[in-house]
């Protein structure tokens, strides 16, 4: 019972505190980038509260529920979108033994609670009553047509290769020239998962120029703040998910007890990257994401599957 508690605490302070890491680097970075200060004043250290500060922001504005939404969708979007990331996270593993639930299966858990997220933004483009929430809940359906195949045709290929669908155990499998040999697979992970997370260039469905805010238009308040932190957290889980899948996850020099170290440097350096496609790339439109993901994504995905089989059949 102890263990169990002690893991379900770690994973519940993991998951509070790292997205508000990664939203705090994503203001100062986007900042830097864009040469800019970003936020200066909350905290005594270069605006370091800025994101504890618009959580009390959050929290004391009202959060209103329009009269045209269905009530009850309306209401448990945000916690469906969020739950799953919590999910997810909790099954990663960190170092040798550090994981909150090691499960034979789990990249199979992570993929499926993954997608159970989309839902949240679904119910509320749905349940909104209002046009441009429909439209953004459209979108996301659209793209989750578009690289949920992709997505797990990538991670499908490190699991063939590691012969395993336990996250540990892909983790002890892994070498590095597997860097070369699932480069394809890396590349195709990255940005479906992107989509997923309707972050830039992928970001059609809350297309601020076009639908407003797409299926958050109507939230506010402490709601609206959870699609934020479920956003922040499937950073995280993305992250984390490619680290252990393609980047050796606890692997590096050094004792075994640094393996956590080495984790968060790799979960670190992804989260950067995906910050950096923010700056660096405009938003595509909605057929060109289609046309990426059909005729790019999913056959670059195929051909890395059928390089895997052949390696280990011929390797292993």
């Amino acid at each position: 019972m102890l263990e169990f508690v002690v893991r379900v605490v770690g994973v519940l302070v993991a998951f509070l505190v790292t997205p508000l890491l990664v939203g705090q680097a994503e203001h100062k970075v986007m900042a830097h980038m864009q040469s800019r200060l970003g936020p200066m004043y909350a905290g005594a250290f270069h605006g370091w509260a800025q994101l504890v500060a618009d959580g009390v922001k959050f929290v004391q504005k009202e959060s209103v529920t329009p009269a045209a939404a269905d009530r009850r969708v309306f209401e448990w979007a945000p916690i469906v979108a969020i739950l799953p990331y919590m999910a997810a996270m909790a099954a990663i593993p960190i170092a040798p033994g550090v994981v909150g639930a090691d499960l034979d299966s789990g990249l199979f858990f992570v993929l499926a609670v993954m997608s159970v997220g989309v839902l949240g933004s679904l119910m509320a483009g749905w349940a909104s009553g209002n046009k441009y929430s429909l439209l953004g809940g459209l979108r996301v359906a659209a793209q989750l047509m578009s690289y949920e195949l992709p997505f797990v045709l990538s991670a499908a290929s490190v699991a063939v290769a590691a012969g395993t669908l336990s996250l540990s155990g892909i983790v002890h499998q892994w070498n590095p020239w597997w860097i070369l040999w699932q480069l394809p697979g890396l590349i195709v992970f990255f940005i479906a998962g992107l989509a997923e997370l309707q972050r830039p260039p992928f970001d059609m469905p809350v297309a601020d120029s076009e639908v407003i805010f797409g299926p958050y238009t109507e939230y506010t308040g402490l709601r609206f703040a959870m699609f934020l932190l479920a956003e922040y957290a499937g950073i995280v889980v993305l992250a984390g998910l490619t680290t252990v899948l393609f980047l050796g996850g606890w692997s590096g020099p050094g004792p075994d007890g640094l393996g956590w170290v080495w984790t968060a440097i790799k979960v670190a350096l992804v989260s950067l990257v995906v910050i950096w496609v923010r700056v660096a790339f405009p938003r595509m439109r909605a057929d060109q994401l289609q046309k990426l993901a059909w005729q790019g994504l999913v056959p670059l995905a195929l051909l890395q599957l059928a390089l895997t089989g052949i390696g280990v059949a011929v390797f292993y």
